[in-house]
Order: structure tokens, then sequence, then C-alpha cells
């Protein structure tokens, strides 16, 4: 049976993780807005990637004897002033994801929970990808500016992101 705080912390982390798809979403819709499918892929695959690490943590949960109790979903910002600036709020908010992330595994180490501790493992690892992707595609902004045609390459960049990613890892999805 699964630790009452840890519970709770996980069924916040699944409102974050579902919240963390609403902002990627309404990024897709930001970017369809602006004629950048491209960069619109590539936040399309974010949200699917979200919703997977949700599915995760619900699962856990469940294995673990616990009980889901979903809650409200904060709405996302919806605007941006540039492709930048929404790359600029994604990167922030992986940060945020992943001091949410390190934590859980705190706790998890504070209660001597050694099942969630492979899960939240590999959580801790996607979150420096996931980091280091975004600011990657920030860096490369910066560096294009406002130069229409470095913006029609990095848009053409993006889209080659693939619709469906398997995860493949110690966590039953």
């Amino acid at each position: 049976m699964i630790h009452e705080r840890m519970e709770q912390a996980l069924n916040e982390q699944i409102n974050a993780e579902m919240h963390s798809a609403y902002l990627y979403l309404a990024m897709v819709a930001y970017f369809e807005d602006k004629s950048l499918n491209g960069f619109a892929q590539y936040m399309k695959v974010q949200a699917q990637e979200e919703m997977m690490h949700a599915q995760a943590f619900f699962n856990h949960l469940i294995e673990r004897g616990g009980r889901v109790k979903l809650t409200t979903i904060e709405g996302p910002q919806t605007d941006w002033d540039s492709p930048l600036e929404a790359f600029e709020a994604a990167y922030m908010h992986e940060q945020y994801i992943s001091d949410r992330i390190n934590k859980l595994m705190n706790l998890a180490q504070e209660l001597g929970d050694h099942a969630s501790v492979p899960m939240l493992h590999w959580f801790v690892n996607e979150q420096v990808e996931e980091e280091a992707t975004a600011d990657g595609v920030v860096q490369k902004l910066r560096l294009i500016g406002d130069v229409g045609h470095g913006i029609f390459m990095m848009d053409r960049e993006l889209g080659q992101r693939a619709e469906v990613i398997t995860i493949t890892n110690p966590i039953s999805i």
C-alpha cells in the first residue's frame, strides 16, 4: 500500500502533467493561428508525451493500491508575442516540472518508498532531456531573431517530430 503523503503528491503530479498537456495544446493553437504548422506539430507531440506521463503516474498509483483523485486543471496561458516567447515559456515550464519530480523523489526516499524510486528515476532522466531539448530550441530561436526565412527553416525542422512516442522504461503506461 502506498503512503498517504505519496498518494497525495502523485495525484498532484497527475494534475501537473495534465496541465502541461493543456499548456502545449494551447501552444498548438497559437502556432496554428500563426500558420507555423511545424511548431504546432512539435507541440502536439509534446502534449501527447505529457498525457502519457500523467497516465504513468495514474497507473503507478493504482498498482500500488492508491486512489486516483482527479482535480480541476488550471487553464493555461493561450497567447505569446513570438515563437521564442512560447518556447521560453515551455522551457520554464519544464524546469518547474523538473523541480516537482525532484521533490517527489525526495519524498519517496524520505518515506522509504522503494517501489516509487525507479519510476521517479525515469522521470528525473526524462526531465533532463525535456529541459535540454526546450533550451536548444530557445537558443536557436534567439540566434534566428525575427528573420523570416530562419523561422521558416525552424518550422520545417520542428515539423519532423514523430507523432507517437513509445516510452521504454520501468514504468507501466
